[in-house]
């Protein structure tokens, strides 16, 4: 990487030098610098009301970058250890479905683990690609999945042979990893394409002593949110893509969904980020790590509760594990991870990444503080002492790996009934059934549904998960198959 371009921001560079020349604007937005419509910059502020603009020759065009954005994209790639990088506006959901689109057609296999994004399972209903399920093991005690083991992916491998991809979480939302350069290396010697969903993965590239990242492992593609770990504004993200991609094909793939009407906003806050964690990341991430482990430590000597860590590496099945991510079992105290997470918004207001049935997420940052982890873990402690109760009829949330019937895009597209969820068992769903977050399926279109299924739906609800995906909003009712 080399230092001294780094600390360029061609993006926002531009940004400046078009506030500087007081243009008068005859294009879009409408509200025109905020003059029509003083209560958005009430809001929001002069300052950033007034560089949401279009694109114009000065700024480039995301589409089509020629001059500025080119440039953004070509020090992301360095500072990323990538052939090319994508600007993303459309979020990490945009770039996971770039990666499957780009190497997948109707009617190829792509490898995956059942814990993917939703966005993962959403592509497969634009292409058409048929999705074959890697098993991942379960951890019975904190009932989260974790990694691919190697040998049930060369298994899986062996017995289709004609799958063009496979794509791997690097992390989890949990933090755990599986052996991705192992993967890639057997994926590649099979002529298999290895796309990496970084999604809680940027410091990956900027941190000592955490997991491989996707470029490091000789992935051929990953898709990276800025927005999460990184420090940019929310719904911005990046695609990398190594030697093997082609970058232009590529680009092509993206602009058939992503948006014509960029937000600089968005652009500049990737650029300076960018720039940030190129020039600062190592250190900024040490202290992520640090402040995550001090956490994790303290909130074990409370009792009861159970933070996870590096202790859970077993070689294989979490073959490595991000200790930035401060993942907690909270049945330890009789409560269930959705419930904690209730209290500590309502009752101390500390807002986590999320809760479920077994386990909170504090997601730690470049932006977090020591003190702000002291107010989490005295809440928590505090929380164990007014609201423990006896937790033997909790569930323990163990992840389930449904049968799969059809792809999802025939599901997605098959004449469809709702029927009552509880009179559901044995048919066919038509819909996703998640928790989000983290948004990993429950159900997927072309899945079976089943008793034991139903039945952790219905706990979900009643413990006060947010699930969502179905056309009926209360989930009372499920589109299954005619």
């Amino acid at each position: 990487m080399k230092y001294n371009e780094q600390k360029s921001a061609p993006i926002c560079e531009a940004l400046e030098s078009l506030k500087r020349r007081r243009v008068v604007p005859f294009d879009v937005p409408g509200h025109k610098r905020g003059r029509g419509n003083p209560e958005l910059v009430e809001l929001l502020g002069q300052q950033c009301v007034g560089l949401d603009v279009n694109s114009m020759k000065p700024l480039d065009n995301l589409a089509h970058p020629v001059s500025v954005i080119r440039q953004a994209e070509e020090l992301t790639a360095q500072a990323f250890g990538a052939a090319h990088a994508f600007l993303m506006v459309n979020g990490t959901t945009s770039s996971v479905q770039t990666m499957i689109l780009s190497v997948c057609k109707a009617g190829d296999k792509i490898l995956l683990p059942r814990n993917v994004h939703k966005s993962v399972i959403n592509a497969l209903v634009l292409c058409g690609a048929i999705p074959v399920y890697v098993e991942a093991k379960v951890n019975p005690k904190i009932g989260i999945a974790l990694g691919v083991e190697v040998d049930e992916v060369e298994r899986v491998m062996d017995r289709n042979p004609d799958a063009v991809a496979i794509i791997i979480n690097n992390p989890t939302y949990y933090g755990v990893c599986s052996n991705l350069r192992k993967i890639v290396e057997m994926a590649h010697k099979r002529g298999m394409k290895v796309l990496a969903d970084e999604a809680h993965g940027t410091h990956l590239y900027f941190g000592d002593n955490l997991p491989v990242s996707g470029m490091a492992a000789g992935a051929d593609m990953a898709a990276v949110s800025m927005h999460k770990s990184g420090g940019s504004l929310t719904q911005s993200s990046i695609l990398l893509c190594g030697k093997s991609m082609d970058a232009e094909y590529v680009r092509q793939i993206i602009n058939l969904t992503q948006t014509t009407s960029a937000s600089y906003l968005l652009l500049s806050s990737l650029d300076i980020s960018r720039r940030n964690l190129a020039l600062r990341g190592r250190e900024s991430f040490a202290k992520v790590s640090h402040m995550a482990e001090y956490a994790r430590n303290e909130i074990n000597d409370i009792g009861g509760y159970y933070a996870f860590g590096k202790e859970l590496i077993d070689g294989d099945s979490v073959y490595d594990y991000d200790v930035t991510k401060l993942s907690v079992y909270t049945q330890g105290i009789g409560l269930t991870g959705i419930e904690v997470y209730d209290l500590l918004r309502d009752e101390y207001d500390i807002q986590i990444e999320f809760g479920d049935i077994g386990n909170i997420l504090a997601y730690i940052s470049i932006g977090d503080r020591i003190q702000d982890i002291e107010r989490l873990v005295g809440a928590l402690e505090d929380i164990k002492r007014l609201y423990e109760q006896d937790g033997n009829d909790l569930y323990c949330g163990d992840f389930i790996q449904p049968e799969n019937v059809m792809t999802p895009q025939e599901a997605f597209y098959a004449n469809k009934k709702q029927l009552p969820l509880k009179e559901s068992n044995g048919m066919v769903c038509g819909e996703l059934v998640m928790c989000y977050p983290p948004g990993i399926p429950i159900l997927t279109p072309g899945e079976r549904i089943t008793d034991e299924i139903i039945e952790y739906i219905i706990y979900a609800k009643e413990k006060g998960c947010s699930l969502q995906g179905t056309l009926d909003p209360d989930v009372e009712l499920i589109n299954v198959i005619m």
